[in-house]
């Protein structure tokens, strides 16, 4: 059986907005869990003041994000849910390898929670790291909506990670905001389809205006947690230096001082922080072209105790994954197990507007049709792309001067008049992201490789969506002014792991720093920047009327030609299997894709376009840049029915995922 996106049933045009009456959500709190202890979580409304409005939204517990659970690695626990939200829910918990009916996924591994509804999990925690929970029903509006929380597990083994003098856990999120509340969700489709709804207001902690404080000296240990819809955070703590130590499923092969750490949509990662001078500093979000302030840290004078300087300045390396590094040298010259590309196709929101359906070869733009079909030169697929309606009127054959804009009867002879139509409109297609590249025929941007929509007002530059900040003006303005200054998107060029100078605003050091961000694909969307990320929506009315009706995200086998559901991989227990992804140019919108692959086991990645993977981590979720390449090597350990899915919700919800199958080994 395969998932697919369950949609509630119709009955009102979205979702509520309206907090009155709402109980106040309330600062996530940390449960500690013993082995074999209960948590009761609960779904529900709750209000939610943002800045100057309170929002309705959801939240575990009463709290956003809801309870960070710490646990011990080895142990299991019990979790009931009460479902008192919108619509059915179930909890996924992600990145943990557990017992497949403990999943989350609806019809799968269980029957969704209806409202009212109740589900007990066991869940357990075989790996040290950083996890979170989440709803797998309507992720587009769950997640949105503040149904998140972090896990994290203690290693049993002592000295697992590096001394620190404190621990900050922290979700990463933005929300969209129109008219002082969060922008309407309907509830028979997901909209934003095209490139993911991203928000215009951004949390840090559930927060717009985080504060932590710290003492001179002290090594702050920040565990990241990304769990906005679509939007790619690039973190940065100017003034203080900052250490990579751990990623989505424990600690990195060996420690780095970086300037900045990447995280996709539900990537983790583990950074500590020296706070060796008293003052103020912000925690960023940088973008190529705009900064947005995350959180203040505010360093007391007063020294922290004990000292962890010295230890802060070590480099330490995972034994375990030294070993893993010895065994890759057959992987990476190995073919590929499986090749998964990445595509989209997108029907034109405007070609019920524009009149009749044309098709088209995304690779031959002349060669066009008026039914489906395949394009004689290269068998590609004819795309649907729009031309405007001819004008059609009706006129008595009899006395031609008698016309009509309806049909009817000559009012002289009675005759039926027959349609007449005047000449067809020229059209024009033009690039939603780059409005200035246009062309008489059908096509892809030359720029970003997007199809090319006919032209029309949604075609237009999207400033009216959110106003933009004055020129000049390099940050965003963090808290009160967020809803008002719009998130800029401009490329850059992207460093990969490549060693560069410090950042001008940390202290000295004699390490040399990296940004830590994994290699760039090497094609050449410029739109989505030379680093192959999207950074804002740019074209924000497109992407407003793209819903799974119009955009089909799809992943392709291309070693069977099987699509999404119809993708029948079977692993066994033990197995490890190379995973080609091919995020493919050839598509009607070429962006980003964060991969997920559910509880079966998990991966380290081998390459990005070729290059080796130059620091190992245990991973679920990978970033696959625009244009690129990235080879997995996935340890497959569980039994089960299990999901991979694009973690862009909207993605997923327009059918980017698929379900594979893992046996049990043979009995011993």
């Amino acid at each position: 059986m395969h998932h697919e996106p369950e949609t509630p049933p119709v009955l009102d045009q979205s979702f509520p907005t309206d907090p009155t009456g709402l109980p106040e959500a309330t600062a996530p709190h940390i449960v500690k869990l013993a082995d074999g202890d209960t948590l009761d979580l609960n779904v529900a409304p709750v209000a939610k003041q943002l800045n100057d409005s309170t929002v309705r939204m959801l939240g575990y517990n009463g709290s956003i994000p809801g309870p960070t659970l710490h646990v011990q690695q080895g142990s299991e626990v019990i979790v009931n849910v009460t479902n008192d939200g919108d619509l059915d829910t179930t909890v996924h918990w992600h990145g943990l390898r557990l017992e497949n009916k403990y999943d989350g996924v609806p019809h799968e591994t269980q029957q969704p929670i209806p409202i009212g509804g109740s589900f007990t999990y066991r869940i357990q925690f075989p790996d040290p790291g950083l996890y979170w929970y989440h709803p797998h029903i309507r992720e587009d509006y769950t997640q949105e909506m503040g149904l998140y929380g972090n896990i994290t597990v203690e290693p049993s083994e002592p000295g697992y990670w590096p001394p620190a003098n404190r621990d900050v856990v922290l979700t990463l999120d933005d929300v969209l905001l129109e008219n002082g509340k969060i922008a309407t969700f309907s509830v028979a489709e997901t909209s934003y389809a095209a490139m993911g709804r991203y928000g215009n207001l951004l949390l840090i902690g559930g927060q717009t205006d985080l504060t932590v404080t710290g003492r001179a000296g002290e090594v702050l240990r920040l565990w990241l947690t990304n769990t906005a819809n679509t939007r790619v955070f690039n973190v940065r703590l100017p003034g203080a230096r900052m250490k990579l130590i751990g990623g989505d499923s424990g600690r990195v092969e060996h420690e780095e001082f970086v300037s900045e750490v990447l995280l996709a949509p539900s990537e983790r990662v583990v950074v500590d922080v020296l706070l060796d001078q008293p003052g103020e500093l912000t925690l960023e979000h940088r973008t190529p072209n705009r900064t947005y302030p995350l959180a203040s840290i505010a360093v007391a004078e007063e020294p922290a105790e004990p000292s962890l300087a010295d230890q802060f300045e070590q480099l330490r390396t995972a034994p375990e994954l030294v070993a893993e590094r010895r065994q890759l040298d057959d992987w990476l010259a190995a073919p590929p197990d499986k090749v998964l590309a990445l595509v989209a196709e997108m029907d034109d929101p405007a070609a019920a507007q524009a009149g009749p359906t044309v098709y088209a070869c995304p690779m031959h733009p002349d060669v066009t049709s008026d039914q489906p079909g395949r394009c004689p030169r290269c068998g590609m697929k004819l795309l649907v792309t729009a031309t405007p309606a001819a004008e059609v009127s009706y006129a008595c054959p009899m006395h031609p001067d008698v016309t009509s804009d309806q049909p009817g009867r000559c009012p002289r002879c009675g005759m039926k008049l027959l349609v007449t139509a005047t000449p067809v409109a020229q059209v024009s297609y033009a690039c939603p992201m780059h409005p200035d590249v246009t062309s008489e025929r059908p096509g892809r941007c030359p720029r970003c490789g997007m199809k090319l929509l006919a032209a029309g007002p949604i075609t237009q530059p999207a400033g009216g969506h959110m106003s933009h900040a004055p020129a000049g003006d390099q940050h965003h303005q963090h808290g009160r002014d967020a809803e008002d200054h719009g998130m800029e998107h401009h490329g850059m060029e992207h460093e990969g792991m490549e060693r560069h100078s410090a950042d001008e605003d940390a202290s000295d050091s004699p390490q040399v720093e990296h940004s830590a961000h994994p290699a760039s694909g090497a094609g050449g969307h410029e739109h989505g920047a030379a680093d192959g990320i999207e950074w804002e929506d740019d074209m924000v009315e497109i992407n407003r009327l793209a819903t799974t009706a119009n955009m089909h995200w799809k992943f392709v086998d291309r070693t069977t030609g099987a699509a999404t559901a119809a993708i029948d991989w079977r692993f066994t227990v033990g197995d490890r299997v190379k995973i080609r992804l091919v995020n493919e140019m050839d598509s009607d919108h070429p962006m980003h894709h964060p991969f997920h692959l559910h509880g079966a086991g998990r991966f380290l990645v081998l390459a990005r376009d070729g290059a080796p993977e130059p620091n190992l981590v245990w991973k679920d979720t990978v970033l696959v840049r625009t244009g690129q390449t990235v080879d997995i090597l996935f340890d497959v350990t569980n039994p089960g029915l299990w999901m991979a899915h694009c973690h862009i919700a909207e993605h997923m919800q327009s059918g980017m995922m698929f379900s594979f199958t893992v046996d049990r080994g043979a009995a011993r």
